[in-house]
């Protein structure tokens, strides 16, 4: 799971330190995003090595990869602990004059703030009002407690226990509009075998499945992703989501037996891997060799796969939801949505999530753009964007085709 932990400046910096520990230690991607008071209580150093990733404060740091936004897009989860009342009240403004402002406007995941401040700020009424707001926009609270506070004070103020954070924070992910749903989704791209060493296969890099499970997980759901031949650090933050289990598949034939058990315990069967349409006839036990070859060129015998996505539809149980992708190339004179309205009719699905491929755009990039046509033909939904935005995007349309 990627996390961000915002820290803001207030002594309880220090026990930040160990919250961000024990988000490393259960296996999740964490990046913290400091806010320049708060560097003055725990230095840049102690951040980057606690969490294991570099650490930056400014809106003007890797321009390129447009840091600033880029951050929150990603987040599964962000956390502010400790939260001031400065802090909270630029969040209820919507301020963004730093990376941490930036970073909260730009993400649509949980946020969890973890308030630390003296009593007496804490029961300002600009501050009542500021938490009202950020409760209203579905910012979860964690704290403060009632204890010794710095000075020698006591009363609430005191920033919770970083365990206790944790748990909020677990508390809030399962607090999502897929709360309780079982979901299963396949991504990446077959690979059918022609000898030990070669096979037919695809472009797609699995970026767009696994964002769509990410986005599952985000929203409370259960999920389990049949995962294609896809890279690890594509697979990264789905491996560390205590809510995504991955299973790994190679072949169109392990994919559709992967699915079909997986299928029937799921509420939502979404299909975004490319599956070889053909396979080879007689797979080659070695190497095939020019020298082998009984002439210049070499012809393979091919048959046609399954159709897992249909094999899905046809054994759908009631009350769920089956979502196929389709990634087209569409003749001159033919919308990418006239194509995707016969498709969604040759398999049956209820949503049929239609984008446009090529050289240049779809297949190996971090952004797409997608059309998703209901079992009525309507357009359910366009988005576009970073695969994460499209990802949620898709499940607001699967959401309002189950009536939730």
């Amino acid at each position: 799971m990627f996390v961000v932990v915002g820290v803001t400046g207030g002594i309880a910096a220090y026990k930040a330190v160990q919250l961000v520990r024990l988000l490393v230690q259960e296996g999740h991607e964490v990046h913290v995003v400091p806010t320049d008071d708060a560097l003055r209580f725990v230095g840049l150093p102690t951040w980057e090595a606690i969490s294991r990733n570099p650490v930056t404060t400014s809106v003007h740091d890797d321009v390129p990869k447009v840091r600033h936004v880029a951050l929150g897009q990603a987040a599964d989860l962000v956390i502010v602990a400790p939260a001031t009342a400065n802090t909270l009240a630029k969040m209820a403004a919507g301020l963004a004059d730093d990376l941490l402002g930036t970073t909260l406007l730009a993400t649509t995941a949980p946020v969890v703030v973890a308030p630390a401040m003296h009593t007496e700020m804490w029961r300002h009424k600009a501050t009542v009002a500021n938490l009202t707001t950020l409760r209203a926009r579905g910012v979860h609270v964690i704290g403060p407690e009632d204890g010794e506070l710095t000075g020698g004070d006591r009363g609430p103020g005191r920033m919770s226990e970083p365990d206790a954070i944790l748990g909020a924070a677990y508390g809030a992910l399962a607090a999502g509009d897929l709360a309780g749903l079982r979901v299963v989704v396949s991504a990446g791209g077959t690979r059918e075998p022609i000898d030990p060493v070669r096979y037919l296969g695809n472009r797609s890099s699995g970026r767009q499945g696994v964002a769509v499970a990410l986005a599952a997980a985000g929203r409370g759901a259960d999920v389990l992703l049949v995962a294609a031949n896809i890279d690890s650090g594509v697979l990264a933050a789905a491996s560390a989501h205590p809510r995504v289990r991955i299973a790994t598949v190679t072949t169109t034939a392990q994919l559709q037996a992967a699915m079909e058990d997986a299928a029937p315990e799921r509420d939502v069967v979404v299909m975004a891997a490319a599956v070889a349409d053909y396979r080879v006839a007689d797979v080659a036990d070695r190497k095939l060799t020019k020298e082998d070859a009984a002439g210049p060129g070499r012809t393979l015998e091919l048959v046609e796969n399954p159709d897992i996505l249909a094999g899905l539809v046809a054994a759908r149980r009631d009350g769920q939801t089956v979502v196929g992708f389709a990634a087209e190339t569409p003749d001159e004179g033919e919308t990418l949505v006239d194509r995707g309205r016969r498709k969604r009719a040759r398999k049956g699905v209820d949503l049929l999530a239609v984008n446009e491929v090529g050289w240049g755009i779809g297949f190996e990039r971090d952004d797409n753009a997608l059309v998703v046509i209901d079992a009525a033909d309507r357009i359910a939904a366009e988005a576009h964007g970073t695969k994460r935005e499209v990802a949620e995007a898709l499940w607001d349309a699967i959401l309002a085709a189950r009536g939730s």
